[in-house]
């Protein structure tokens, strides 16, 4: 049985790709002297781009001017801004509690500091708000459904998760109290503890009750360039707790980054997000700006250029990528499409989210980045992973990776053992963590689960050199005897330490040793399954290098460990440089993508099932697989079997 990757669709719509809407005549101020004729320019700008949605944002000291006063004159304006859509054949998704923007707070003067999750009379005014503005506007065909707020802990700061709960309840409920049952947002970014490890009362687990999609914020940068174009697609996968996954905000400015390479961002984050499960896309935003003395341009400048279009409305290249994937997206038919199974799975902790006692924030905020480490390096050996949160029922086959694990539950290695005597393959790497608590990992004893014995000393760090040379003991998957592999530590003192083993049990295999002979990677049969345990944290060392993916060795290990355990797919990639993954329509059809992650031209190196070929998109046309992408290019093709009419879709089979 495979690990299934989800990826939901909003109910009865095709999958939303837009942008967040500011006209550039006013941006957060433009509903106080509303330009009509610049707004319906700046949205066929967009439909001609094959552009239909927008996210608009209603500036709440604006549209609710005094408690229970809901300002006429300004939801007039929306009107007509909602009646520019329906003519040109658009929609829109309004978002209402809009206190915060671009790097300011735009506070309501009449709050007087009273607290938005906890103030009764606050709670109240907000649902007011919410049902009227939905009273007026819901009836429009051009609204196709609701956010909450815009980046809320930004603005009301965070809260007891019981509290933020209630928030969210109280303003979702507005919503159909009003007699609106299209999906709702909180809009809030996606920013908890689930997704980051900080704590802000958000819990993806408290919403699925109360909205339709969960909408990540993705704008963090990063040292390595593999890491940064994968972020949104890690983002994606985390979010998944049975609801939709719309990309609410991603974007990049000109003031940072070159139009060129704004370009290659979109390109890539649209693709490896739609890989990782999201099932829409809200670019941000539509248009530059020439507002230097408007707040909050004056202060936070770089906000100025985030546009699809420049000022003047002139599309930039970036345009040109949301075109291009909306064409793709209706030519695959994407709404009926689902992402293919696969037998590989990075188990995400716990204790990311969790509130357990004294475990330290550093600690846990490194279980992220780890994450996203092992998610990449199987992506790049080719296994198209899932992200599985711990306590999720898991298949009895195929590979499970425990990166860089400082922290898990004692049944944890219970459950491992019985899981790979049914025959699933679990490799664990152990981590000593960072923080300033207690040093090393909370395991229980390595020998009942292993057949090894640790030689840690108390609170003293065995440190790994400055290269550790890992050479191959015992054939496994790809590697023979005498091959070799080089990890590089980084990080702090504690992160750099490597954990002392000794085999102590019969039939366990050292598969990997450093220049000492002392083993780096052993594997345990056990049952039909194996378990292999790691004495680096190599997932770790990668999360916290600059440019690690430029030489990192994980994905070769992975790869390996996926061969031993039959979890390589027969569509696969074979260059770590290509990001290969398919998705699967309903009648069969299978599309491949082959993502070039890298700032070179690479060759594709895709495997496909025998008998089988890549085709165009729509064509009959033999795309060659041994082609090279050009920087940062997606290829996307169809698997054909008739050498006719390349029609014949051929579904992976499972592996025995």
């Amino acid at each position: 049985m495979p690990f299934f990757r989800s990826a939901h669709n909003l109910a009865g719509t095709a999958p939303w790709l837009g942008v967040n809407f500011w006209s550039r005549a006013g941006g957060p101020l433009m509903w106080r002297a509303y330009d009509d004729a610049v707004v319906r320019a700046e949205l066929a700008t967009l439909a001609e781009n094959e552009i239909f949605l927008t996210r608009s944002f209603l500036l709440w000291p604006d549209f609710q001017p005094a408690p229970d006063v809901v300002d006429e004159a300004f939801m007039e304006r929306f009107g007509r801004f909602l009646q520019a859509h329906e003519d040109l054949g658009m929609q829109t998704v309004p978002t209402m509690l809009v206190g915060h923007m671009s790097g300011q707070n735009f506070d309501l003067p009449w709050r007087a500091g009273r607290d938005l999750y906890r103030d009764g009379a606050m709670l109240g005014q907000q649902a007011f708000f919410i049902r009227e503005v939905v009273r007026r506007a819901g009836p429009s065909p051009a609204v196709a459904g609701w956010l909450i707020s815009n980046e809320f802990p930004h603005y009301a700061g965070s809260a007891p998760r019981e509290y933020v709960r209630a928030w969210a309840l109280t303003c979702a409920n507005a919503v159909r109290a009003a007699g609106s049952w299209l999906p709702i947002g909180l809009g809030d970014g996606a920013w908890g503890a689930d997704m980051t490890g900080t704590d802000n009362g958000y819990v993806l687990d408290d919403q699925t009750d109360i909205v339709d999609f969960i909408g990540p914020h993705v704008y963090a940068s990063d040292d390595d360039q593999a890491r940064q174009l994968s972020r949104a697609a890690v983002a994606s996968e985390l979010a998944d707790v049975g609801k939709p996954v719309v990309l609410e905000e991603f974007g990049l400015s000109s003031a940072l980054t070159s139009d060129a390479n704004v370009a290659h961002y979109y390109r890539q984050v649209l693709h490896l997000s739609l890989l990782g499960g999201a099932t829409g896309w809200l670019a941000w935003n539509n248009t530059d700006f020439d507002l230097l003395d408007q707040e909050p341009y004056c202060h936070h400048a770089h906000e100025l250029g985030f546009g699809l279009t420049t000022a003047e409305g002139v599309p930039k290249p970036a345009m040109a990528e949301m075109r291009a994937f909306s064409l793709l997206l209706k030519a695959v038919d994407v709404a009926r499409c689902r992402r293919v199974p696969t037998r590989t799975a990075v188990l995400v902790p716990g204790y990311l989210s969790a509130r357990h006692q004294f475990m330290d924030t550093a600690d846990r905020q490194a279980m992220l980045p780890i994450t996203h480490h092992a998610y990449l390096a199987a992506k790049r050996a080719g296994l198209a992973p899932a992200l599985v949160r711990q306590g999720t029922s898991l298949p009895v086959d195929g590979l499970l990776i425990v990166p860089s694990a400082k922290a898990l539950p004692a049944s944890s290695f219970r459950d491992f053992a019985t899981l790979a005597t049914e025959g699933l393959h679990i490799y664990l790497s152990w981590f000593a963590g960072t923080g300033a608590g207690m040093k090393g990992a909370w395991w229980p004893p390595l020998e009942p689960l292993f057949g090894a014995r640790h030689g840690l000393r108390f609170g003293l760090a065995d440190l790994a050199p400055p290269a550790v040379p890992l050479t191959v003991q015992t054939a496994f998957g790809g590697f023979r005897p005498g091959d070799q592999v080089t990890a590089v530590p980084a990080g702090p003192h504690w992160g750099r330490a490597y954990l002392p083993l000794d085999v102590v049990a019969d039939g366990v295999d050292v598969l990997l040793s450093d220049e000492a002979g002392a083993p780096m990677l052993i594997r345990r049969r056990l049952g039909r399954g194996a378990v292999y345990l790691g004495a680096c944290p190599l997932e770790f060392w990668g999360s916290v290098r600059p440019n690690a993916n430029l030489d990192d060795p994980v994905w070769r290990i992975y790869r390996a460990l996926a061969e031993e355990a039959g979890a390589v797919g027969l569509i696969s990639g074979q260059n770590p440089d290509v990001v290969v993954d398919a998705i699967e329509r309903s009648d069969g059809q299978i599309y491949v993508w082959l993502v070039n992650i890298s700032s070179r031209p690479q060759p594709c190196q895709v495997r496909l099932p025998e008998g089988s070929r890549l085709v165009g998109v729509g064509t009959a046309e033999t795309i060659d697989t041994d082609r090279r992408l050009g920087p940062f290019q997606v290829l996307v093709g169809r698997i054909a079997t008739s050498p006719s009419d390349g029609c014949g879709p051929k579904k992976p089979k499972e592996h025995p």
